[in-house]
């Protein structure tokens, strides 16, 4: 991972390309963010940035942050991530990050935390088959149905699909290519679809070849 930065999703849109082919994108406002730290081998153990987005008030900060950011005389940021970069000599605290550094073309990882469903059953979880609605079925339409044998295994099998929480946690979606950069708005157009809702917060990163 060579560079990243902390963004806000705003939506989906499309745009075209020289040929009139119509792209599906999302718009991520990405940055400007502020290192707010710097890890080193010598004094951590391993090398990471830590980068701060969107401003906050001072009031709504805990102490030990706090005295982080008076220590190198920076205002305050609300969303705060560490990332472990190849090489961060090029990094130093209190330097603004914007959307610039990525290009046209590059391909990315976005990771954010997908949207939230509640509590769901396992047709709209996971997709499972719905029984007939007529010819005696019963109300069992949308349940579970059989979970294991009687006899023999006479236990539910780990990693049954099952109802429960859906949604809400974090996913990574790899390879996006980014197709235009805005940088007097901070934005970037990436193709096709990244998690969460619209104002969600998500991380993009450059992504590694194998």
């Amino acid at each position: 991972m060579k560079k990243a930065i902390i963004g806000k999703k705003i939506g989906m849109t499309q745009v075209f390309d020289e040929a009139g082919n119509m792209i599906p994108v999302t718009v991520v406002e990405a940055g400007p963010c502020t290192v707010t730290a710097k890890k080193t081998v010598e004094t951590d153990g391993y090398e990471a940035i830590q980068l701060g987005f969107m401003d906050i008030e001072e009031r709504k900060v805990n102490k030990p942050d706090m005295g982080a950011f008076k220590k190198y005389g920076l205002a305050p940021k609300r969303h705060l991530k560490e990332f472990r970069l190849e090489d961060i000599s090029g990094f130093n605290t209190g330097d603004t990050v914007a959307c610039d550094i990525f290009a046209a073309g590059e391909k990315v990882d976005v990771t954010g935390i997908s949207k939230g469903h509640g509590y769901s059953g396992v047709i709209k979880r996971w997709g499972a088959a719905i029984l007939k609605m007529s010819h005696g079925t019963g109300p069992v339409h949308r349940h579970v149905g059989a979970m294991a044998g009687n006899s023999d295994p006479s236990r539910v099998f780990k990693n049954k699909k099952m109802p429960g929480q859906y949604g809400n946690v974090k996913v990574t979606v790899q390879n996006l290519e980014i197709v235009k950069i805005d940088a007097d708005k901070n934005l970037i157009a990436i193709k096709g679809a990244i998690p969460g809702a619209k104002g969600g917060i998500v991380f993009v990163r450059n992504t590694v070849k194998a």
